[in-house]
């Protein structure tokens, strides 16, 4: 195993807790102001390493570039993550992980329509593999209140993982080159800022009930720490990695562990249901999302 295996699927693993973590901490912090909080707390402990190690905070690079990494950051951390939240509060961890096999076919068909990577048979099949995973799988469980929340959590998911593809894929020369610290730290400072004026314009009398409650909430910092420097901020740095280390698809396998990974959490932390159907459903989504990797 080199050192990009270990990150890829160091990312898998550390994402799964913190997922678990967030269902938890998301019965009483909304979407929004969670997303907020373990952004805000994730640059500010990105920015620390950056001192401790004796990084530079500002690195020259063109305007374009800039321009990138700013709408990368709205979309796959202001807008994705929030999203993803939304979607865990309707599903449930193990339906959300069933939901995450959207992963790989969203890496693939986003590098398609931005890089013009072909699509060979295997990707189109793999990606009909966990279409149909999803839809198997898709069934009404204790975790899930009502038939709607189940349709829209894995639109809400599936849509997500399309969304930070585009992110994470439209700055890949940039997190090539330069360092993955340095990008993390712009991309959550942005994503922060972007919440910040959107919450300022909706919500210009109501920050605290909406934006900021997770600060306000200290009595479940001893449950959104651990989450955010789990997630945000650690996952987020091996994922990168994995990417910089691996070929895309290589990375994309072990990423995908996270489904095995976030189930079984699921169960023996949450004690969420496993019926057949959702294991069928996973066996399917799986066995796609690596046909898409593998090719």
């Amino acid at each position: 195993m080199n050192v990009g295996d270990f990150y890829a699927i160091g990312s898998a693993l550390l994402w799964s807790f913190a997922l678990i973590l967030m269902r938890i901490v998301g019965y009483q912090i909304p979407p929004i102001p969670l997303t907020f909080f373990k952004n805000s707390v994730a640059c500010l402990l990105v920015v620390i390493v950056l001192l401790v190690l004796g990084e530079p905070l500002f690195v020259q690079l063109p305007l374009f570039d800039y321009v990138r990494l700013v709408v990368s950051a709205i979309l796959g951390i202001a807008v994705a993550d929030t999203m993803i939240a939304a979607a865990l509060n309707r599903l449930g961890a193990s339906m959300q992980a069933l939901a995450d096999c959207a992963y790989a076919p969203s890496i693939a068909l986003v590098g398609f329509v931005m890089f013009g990577e072909r699509l060979n048979a295997w990707e189109l099949i793999g990606g009909a593999l966990v279409l149909s995973g999803v839809f198997v799988g898709a069934t009404m469980s204790a975790e899930i209140k009502k038939p709607r929340d189940l349709w829209v959590g894995i639109l809400l998911a599936a849509t997500a993982h399309v969304i930070m593809a585009v992110g994470i894929l439209m700055v890949r020369d940039i997190y090539r080159e330069v360092s993955i610290l340095w990008v993390s730290s712009f991309r959550f400072l942005v994503a922060v800022l972007a919440m910040l004026v959107y919450a300022l314009i909706k919500y210009p009398t109501r920050m605290r009930s909406t934006l900021l409650l997770g600060f306000y909430r200290v009595d479940l910092w001893w449950k959104m720490l651990p989450m955010t420097v789990l997630g945000p901020f650690l996952a987020t740095l091996f994922w990168i990695a994995g990417f910089k280390y691996l070929e895309a698809g290589r990375a994309a396998i072990y990423n995908q562990l996270s489904t095995v990974f976030i189930i079984i959490l699921a169960y023996l932390v949450l004690g969420e249901e496993l019926s057949k159907r959702k294991l069928a459903g996973v066996f399917l989504a799986l066995v796609g999302a690596l046909l898409v990797a593998t090719h």
